[in-house]
């Protein structure tokens, strides 16, 4: 049984925002949702690739918010350090089970995510190739977003089909729903502005914690 994990998400339109974000949640989490953007897809414009960066300690998530992933395989297979897993969204132009292949040789993990809008029954046929889904409740490319509940249909369509699949949730998590998203299956709740907007964010990502032990 897979345990449950609180990543903070670094979700930056500059590179000083990018660090003093990416400072700030990895002095106490050791596993960081990072968004990145192209302004096209997404409406607003992330650091480019070759920008990012995060401490050897951290297991990265690149949430590729963009419209065509597969021009940016070559930036992130030359990193200095390789991430621990590159989501796409299942929206994206891109052949999906091909990007998903390059980067398994790499053996970097592959995600994919599905908008509020997208019936989780359009994934079916490439789910195979993922090890990870992202069921997105969020607001593309900002912090912040509501939890709507009613997406956990889509968790249980995964567990269903896939059960070995690990399953993420991005968008308004806080103290009071985190719980019921563990219960309902999501193992990974990558959280932004229930951190980043809190008074004291390393406390707050404690309180989420001890809500999930």
């Amino acid at each position: 049984m897979l345990m449950p994990v609180i990543a903070p998400t670094v979700t930056a339109y500059d590179e000083a925002v990018y660090k003093e974000q990416m400072q700030l949640v990895s002095s106490f989490a050791d596993r960081v949702h990072i968004d990145l953007m192209d302004g096209d897809f997404a409406p607003t414009k992330s650091p480019e690739l070759d920008k990012v960066w995060w401490p050897k300690h951290v297991q990265a998530d690149l949430h590729l918010m963009y419209r065509r992933p597969m021009e940016h395989l070559e930036t992130i297979l030359h990193m200095k350090q390789h991430p621990h897993m590159v989501i796409v969204h299942n929206e994206a132009e891109v052949h999906h089970m091909h990007l998903a292949a390059e980067l398994h040789k790499e053996d970097i993990k592959v995600g994919l995510a599905v908008l509020q809008d997208t019936p989780i029954e359009w994934t079916e046929q490439i789910l195979h190739s993922f090890d990870h889904v992202l069921i997105f409740s969020g607001d593309l490319g900002h912090h912040g977003g509501e939890a709507d509940l009613g997406l956990l249909e889509k968790v249980a369509f995964i567990h269903d089909l896939h059960p070995e699949v690990e399953v993420g949730w991005d968008g308004g998590i806080n103290e009071s729903n985190a719980r019921s998203l563990v219960d309902a299956g999501v193992h990974v709740l990558n959280v932004g502005g229930g951190i980043h907007g809190a008074d004291d964010p390393k406390q707050a990502y404690a309180t989420l914690k001890e809500k999930l032990s």
